[in-house]
Formats: structure tokens, C-alpha cells, sequence
């Protein structure tokens, strides 16, 4: 018979996790302590935004595949195998995870499991949790040791994570014994079929995994963007850099675009996480190099507040600003540590009327942001405008017209915070175009 699977905490990733995990095939029942977001989850209404998962939400719904419940003890009679998906966010002011949904979930599942069972850890955690998880496991579970743990990394990326999960690039698994190992080779036995790698390693290799990943994607980004700044004091085109370095094949093009840096949900907070795990540790020296990385990555949203007061004549003092993008990046509704964001509650503080508008993050933005404007399209935000910035690389804003633009700003000054819209194709419609790392 088919393992019966729960999935405890139905955020981005744990939603996503239920509705492929029956996708697959499999019973799904998803957990969550919010009763308001499970209510809308089981009424077929996802509560952010992510391509193609809607759907699969709704059919799942429908085929009776998938369930959700606020119900540890519904929860544990159901499953077989439980994934743990809550959120691991920065504790306030400091660096370091905060394990509170992590200790909460393990907490309130243990003491009711009475039968054998595979709890897998999804969440991003500092090396070491997954060893004194498994332990307080077998310690508060009734059915002792036969309550085994595992540890399984997400690796999705927001605007993907549909993909990402039927069609990993690789499946890495943490265990301490062979059972749960083929538990787990059972799970996932049609993604294994087409051919994905599943590595099977011990608890602080897997939780590693993730957290090295995430570390050498912002080094990547916040390298690219220290050369943006050597650019800029040289006079030579950063794009240009970043295309020649791309047709090394040691060195690739992905996560090499040039910009305003990076933001969301997971790098800055597991960098930093993954920083004060490291000096818990004593080997801090080891990723001193990454609070280089988080400083380059902040310095970028600075230079482009300098360089849009630039273009105002060094104030942005009863000047109108537009802002195009919210989201960290585009695909997403998702404004968490928004460079975007940042940026324009920055101006504003400086002084400046901003007003912004996103395609699928307006409600995010004001939540997050509610002294801000926002229009409630592209022109809207700009209209009046003496200043534009384009910060979210949104397909529409990548291919907006600059003749139709012009038609509704005050000056025609745009800076490209995402170095992709064609620079001649503004210029010779009368733009002031300027972009960060570009002459």
C-alpha cells in the first residue's frame, strides 16, 4: 500500500510540497496552526502567488488526493510519513535561524506518534538540528525509535517551485540507516525514474547541502556586482564584463546578471544564518568572505538611491519618483527583504513622492510598506514622474515602450536597477538612460 504523506506548515513551501507530493499520486493531509490559511487553502484559494500551483491545488482538491486540517491528532493517525516544512526566519536582531515553528511542530507531532513512522525535515536549519531533533523524537514519541527522522532540503526556486518539485535537479537525503533511505526512494520513485540524482548522506552533510548552495549563489551575485562598482569607477560596461565571463564554461552565466542584488525569503537569511552557525561553531573564519557578500549586496541598493538623486540634481525634495517592481524578483508576489522595496521607502524618506506598482505584489507591498503610493498600473506609477526606476525585472516593464512612457512623465530619466532594458532603445527616444555598473 502507498505511504499516506502530511505536510506540516502549509506556507510557500509546504503548499507547494502538498499539492505535488499529489501530483505524484499519493494521499495527501497538509498542516497548518493558521486557520485562516488552511480555510483558503481547502476552498482551492492559494494565499500567494506562484505560476502553475493554483491549479494543481484546486484539481488535488477535487480528486480527493489532498486535505488540510489543524489537527496534530488527525495528522498523526493519517501519515506515514510526515515532512516538516515550517518556516526557519532571522531571529530579531541577530543573524542566527529561528527554530521556534521547527521545536513547535516536532513538539506537538511526537508525543502523538503510536505507530512507526518517517518524519523528513524540508525547513532550512543550521547544521546540527537534525541530530537533536531526531533524538527529542525518539524520546517523546510512544513508538520510541521506530519514530525515524530524516533530512530532505527544498531547493525551489519562487517563480519554479512547481517544476522544482516534480523535476528536482537533484534529491539529497539525509538518514542515519537504510529504512528511512528507502521510505524515501519509495516517495520519490517517479522523479528518480527520470533520472534525478538522489544523494544519500548523512544529517549535517544534508542540511549543509542548502545553506552551501544559497551561499554560493549570493557570492556569485554580490561578485558580479563588485565588479558593477570597479565599473563604475573605470568607466567599462558591467553587462559586457558579465556576458564575456559567461562563455567560460568554469564560470556560466546564471546568477551573473548585474543589478540591484538580491533579496527574498531565503539568501540574505540563510547567508547570515549559515555566518552565525559557523562562529557557534568556531569556524567563522571559514565564511568571513560572506559579510563581504551581504555588504556588496546592500551597497547596491544605496548606489542606486545615489544614483537616481543623481539625475535630480542631488535631492529628491518635492521631486516625483516612480517605481517599477516590489517583488524581490519577478514570478513572485513575495516582498520579503525586497531590494525593490528598500529602495523606494528609502527615497521616500529622502524626501521624495514615490509611487509604486508591482503586478502581483501590490497587497504584499502595502502590508509591508503602507506609507508608500502605489498605482494601480505601470503608467499610473509614473505618471508625473521625474525620476523612473525599474527594479523588478517583470516581462511587462521589460517590454514597455519608452515613447509611451514619455507621454505621461514630467522628465524623461529612467535607471535600469536590473541592467535589461536596451539602453539605445531609450536613448533615441529622448531617455536619460543610466544603469547600475554602466557608463
Amino acid at each position: 500500500m502507498a505511504q499516506r504523506l502530511t505536510v506540516i506548515g502549509t506556507g510557500y513551501l509546504g503548499a507547494t510540497h502538498a499539492a505535488c507530493m499529489a501530483e505524484l499520486g499519493f494521499d495527501v493531509l497538509g498542516l497548518d496552526v493558521d486557520k485562516k490559511k488552511i480555510d483558503r487553502l481547502a476552498a482551492g484559494d492559494l494565499p500567494f502567488f506562484e505560476p502553475g500551483l493554483e491549479p494543481l491545488l484546486q484539481r488535488h482538491l477535487a480528486s480527493g488526493r489532498l486535505r488540510f486540517t489543524t489537527s496534530y491528532e488527525e495528522l498523526a493517525a493519517f501519515g506515514d510519513v510526515h515532512f516538516v516544512c515550517v518556516g526557519t526566519p532571522q531571529k530579531a536582531g541577530e543573524y542566527a535561524a529561528d527554530l521556534t515553528y521547527v521545536d513547535a511542530a516536532i513538539n506537538s507531532l511526537a508525543p502523538l506518534l503510536e505507530r512507526p513512522c518517517l518524519v523528513v525535515g524540508k525547513s532550512t536549519v543550521p547544521v546540527g538540528t537534525a541530530a537533536m531533533l531526531a533524538d527529542r523524537l525518539a524520546e517523546l514519541a510512544p513508538v520510541g525509535e521506530h519514530a525515524r527522522l530524516a533530512w530532505n532540503p527544498e531547493f525551489l526556486r519562487e517563480g519554479f517551485a512547481v517544476k522544482d518539485t516534480l523535476h528536482p535537479d537533484r534529491l539529497v537525503v539525509g538518514v542515519r540507516s537504510e529504512g528511512p533511505e528507502q521510505i524515501l526512494r519509495e516517495v520519490y520513485a517517479a522523479t528518480i525514474a527520470e533520472g534525478t540524482p538522489f544523494i544519500v548522506a548523512d544529517y549535517p552533510t544534508a542540511e549543509l547541502v542548502k545553506v552551501a548552495a544559497n551561499a554560493f549563489l549570493a557570492t556569485k551575485i554580490s561578485f558580479i556586482n563588485a565588479m558593477a562598482e570597479v565599473c563604475e569607477a573605470t568607466g567599462a560596461d558591467v553587462t559586457k564584463l558579465s556576458e564575456a565571463l559567461s562563455h567560460d564554461d568554469r564560470i556560466g552565466g546564471k546568477f551573473l546578471g548585474p543589478g540591484l542584488g538580491f533579496g527574498g525569503g531565503c539568501l540574505p537569511k540563510d547567508i547570515r544564518a549559515f555566518m552565525a552557525r559557523a562562529g557557534e561553531l568556531g569556524v567563522d573564519q571559514a565564511l568571513s568572505f560572506l559579510r563581504e557578500v551581504d555588504a556588496i549586496n546592500i551597497r547596491r541598493r544605496i548606489r542606486m538611491v545615489d544614483l537616481a538623486r543623481e539625475l535630480l540634481g542631488g535631492s529628491f525634495t518635492g521631486r516625483t519618483v516612480g517605481v517599477l517592481g516590489a517583488a524581490f524578483k519577478p514570478n513572485s508576489d513575495d516582498v520579503r527583504d525586497s531590494p525593490a522595496l528598500d529602495v523606494a521607502a528609502s527615497i521616500r524618506a529622502q524626501g521624495g513622492h514615490v509611487t509604486v506598482y508591482d503586478p502581483q505584489a501590490m497587497h504584499n507591498a502595502r502590508r509591508a510598506q503602507p506609507d508608500l503610493k502605489y498605482g494601480e498600473s505601470a503608467l499610473d506609477a509614473v505618471r508625473g514622474a521625474h525620476v523612473v526606476l525599474h527594479l523588478t525585472e517583470w516581462a511587462e516593464f521589460r517590454e514597455m515602450s519608452p515613447d509611451t512612457l514619455a507621454t505621461v512623465v514630467a522628465e524623461r530619466n529612467i535607471v535600469d536597477g536590473r541592467n535589461v532594458l536596451d539602453p539605445e532603445q531609450w536613448r533615441s527616444a529622448g531617455w536619460n538612460y543610466r544603469a547600475l555598473g554602466r557608463p
